[in-house]
């Protein structure tokens, strides 16, 4: 297969970075998942039908989730200080205590260590109740086994599971440390480092970590270090606890605009000694680890999302009902209506989407990534338009605090940037997406110039030659066995699908090498392969719901809003694909670079700058007023097994 790197007219640096990718990416699965057919012009029916239904969770575990939910909902109405810890920006340790003695914090690790053994479908029902009433909450929980222990579930050694998996379930938290003060969405660009010791017993860590959630109250760290391997930087994995010499935690938390009950806690790390059993995995295999872990973590936070969105939607159709206006309640106005049937929609697909995706991940799909970006950035995205509508009919009670939708709406924000970006969503999907159909065209392309017309380059040639050039499209894939009543919607999006192969292979044509820097290309083509990707599984979910006869003024709900998600899908998609040609690309660059030009005359010290810069900027910038915002000291070292809970309690009484 011909290799992008190789392409007419890519820089250097662009090689470096379709290089540093594949590193990071690893080698391609032999099968190809739901998604990256799509770029093809293919349907994995397989993969979408039927829609998982708990992905063949068995009846038991169906029955204790059920039971655990109820416990929860119970508690999380009648107990749960959602407020208190929104406005002390503090989880108290009763709060933790008690998420213990549920099991919530232990859902997922397995019966033999002392966790409830449940999958990933079970879990996510549970974050998507807990994020119904408390976001903070659903972060902590979310953070700790979806990505803090999950490395140790899936990669820990048997005597690192003995040691370490019975206090996560039932006493420690834990963290991840991937992010640093120059590392946020770069992955790969670390620069903490590691090294083995001469006497080959440790590995010597030093760096400095930013973001790690709970990190000031836990009993283990997940860090990612960079390690020298035959003369290569690569990523290692290693195991921490917090009473390692050379540990600081020197920042517990900062206040933020949502989700203030987490803490997000900055360690630096100075000649720790970490003993080598310590090591998670294998040397060099960190970033292995670490995106196998945001798989599961894209999941918990669209959970926690659509939980916030559909307890705003509820809140929010109540108060139109009920809420007067020119002697009408506000739900009889159309434009409110709109945006009743727009959250009412965005709700049923997230839900599709997301237990679609745990569905592939409880089946245990070989390649999933693009599905669970796309489910992060679908849940993210539609959630956060569900709540912005919630706060618009609700007006200015919406931005009361006591009303809780003003809370989803703070806690809802983040959710576009962390666990990768949206927008550096959009386009590993289309990267990632495309990479090999844009391989195997680069070959055909590579062949024909050099007059290799063999019997199997025109084969490939010939149909590729009649869409890209002719404008002929490929046949729509066909979907059998779809429920009768789904005929329409089902044709639609096989046509579609064979449109958007088309529009990809036209614009890598057109765009040629200039492509990888087209980032707004590559958004509109990721954007339409989101919801060709989002109405297939809500299509699969309406297609289950019917097979299993669901009734009722809730099913009647459902599937109004299903159909006019196809509709909004549709309308977005067709605009996605109008705007590959008719956009204001060429003014917008024109309009950014002027801006970017006056910027560069302001003085840097009227600004806030980033502390890390690499430009000569660097500490030229003014220093935020923080004389009346919230602080939070850092710990030091000595707090081993989540001790770190009870000093964070005398931070809170001693702030107060």
């Amino acid at each position: 297969m011909a290799d992008l790197k190789n392409l007419k007219g890519v820089s250097e640096r662009d090689k470096k970075m379709i290089a540093d990718a594949e590193q990071l990416l690893g080698p391609e699965p032999e099968a190809m998942g739901a998604v990256k057919n799509l770029f093809w012009g293919q349907l994995r029916s397989d993969l979408y039908f039927p829609y998982p239904d708990s992905a063949k969770t068995s009846p038991e575990e169906t029955a204790e989730c059920d039971q655990l939910l109820a416990a929860l909902e119970d508690y999380l109405r009648n107990e749960h200080p959602s407020i208190e810890i929104d406005q002390d920006q503090h989880i108290p340790e009763w709060v933790i205590q008690k998420l213990f003695e549920l099991g919530v914090l232990g859902q997922t690790i397995s019966k033999e260590f002392g966790g409830r053994g449940m999958g990933i479908t079970s879990y996510n029902r549970v974050l998507e109740m807990i994020g119904k009433y408390c976001g903070s909450t659903a972060v902590m929980v979310s953070a700790h086994q979806s990505i803090g222990c999950k490395a140790l579930m899936l990669f820990g050694s048997e005597r690192q599971k003995t040691e370490w998996l019975p206090h996560l379930a039932q006493d420690w938290l834990s963290a991840f440390c991937l992010s640093e003060p120059n590392v946020g969405c770069d992955a790969g660009g670390q620069e903490t480092r590691c090294e083995l010791s001469e006497d080959g017993e440790h590995y010597i860590l030093n760096g400095e970590k930013k973001w790690a959630t709970s990190g000031a109250i836990s009993g283990l760290f997940t860090v990612m270090a960079k390690q020298n391997i035959d003369g290569k930087d690569r990523v290692t994995a290693l195991v921490c606890t917090p009473d390692m010499p050379g540990i600081d935690i020197f920042q517990k938390n900062r206040s933020k605009c949502g989700i203030r009950g987490t803490w997000q806690a900055r360690i630096t790390f100075k000649d720790v000694k970490v003993p080598k059993w310590h090591l998670l995995h294998k040397e060099g295999k960190g970033l292995n680890v670490a995106l196998t872990c945001l798989n599961y973590g894209r999941c918990t936070l669209s959970a926690g999302m659509l939980g916030g969105a559909k307890r705003s939607m509820d809140q929010a159709i109540k108060w139109s009902q009920t809420r007067h206006q020119f002697d009408r309640p506000l739900a009889d106005f159309e434009l409110v209506k709109k945006q009743i049937a727009n959250m009412s929609a965005l709700c049923y697909a997230m839900d599709s989407v997301l237990y679609m995706t745990t569905g592939m991940l409880d089946r245990h799909d070989e390649d999933i990534m693009l599905e669970t970006a796309l489910c992060k950035v679908f849940c993210s995205e539609m959630g956060w338009r569900a709540v912005n509508d919630a706060v618009q009919i609700m007006g200015g009670e919406g931005y009361m605090t006591e009303n809780e939708v003003e809370r989803i709406f703070r806690d809802s924000r983040i959710n576009l940037i962390v666990e990768g970006a949206n927008e550096v969503m959009q386009s590993f999907v289309f990267a990632y997406g495309g990479k090999q159909l844009a391989e195997k065209m680069l070959g055909i392309k590579e062949m024909a110039e050099a007059g290799r017309f063999t019997p199997t380059v025109l084969r490939a040639a010939i149909p590729l030659g009649l869409e890209v050039f002719g404008g002929i499209r490929r046949r729509p894939p066909a979907l059998p066995d779809v429920r009768p009543e789904l005929a329409g919607p089902t044709r639609r999006v096989c046509e579609l699908i064979s449109e958007f192969t088309y529009r990809f292979k036209r614009a890598s044509k057109q765009h040629d090498a200039a492509i990888i820097d087209r980032q707004a290309v590559q958004a509109r083509l990721a954007d339409a392969a989101l919801h060709i990707h989002a109405w297939l599984c809500t299509l699969s979910r309406l297609d289950h719901d019917l097979r299993t006869g669901r009734n009722g003024t809730e099913f009647a709900r459902d599937r109004a809003a299903a159909d006019h998600y196809f509709r909004l899908a549709e309308l977005e998609i067709h605009h996605a694909f109008a705007a590959l040609e008719d956009n204001a690309d060429e003014t917008m660059l024109i309009a950014a670079e002027a801006a970017l030009a006056h910027s560069k005359t302001l003085p840097d010290e009227l600004f806030v700058i980033p502390e890390r810069t690499p430009t000569d900027s660097r500490g030229k910038g003014r220093s935020p007023n923080q004389s009346n915002i919230k602080q939070f000291p850092g710990t030091g070292t000595g707090d081993s097994g989540g001790t770190g809970r009870e000093h964070m309690q005398e931070t809170i009484d001693a702030l107060h």
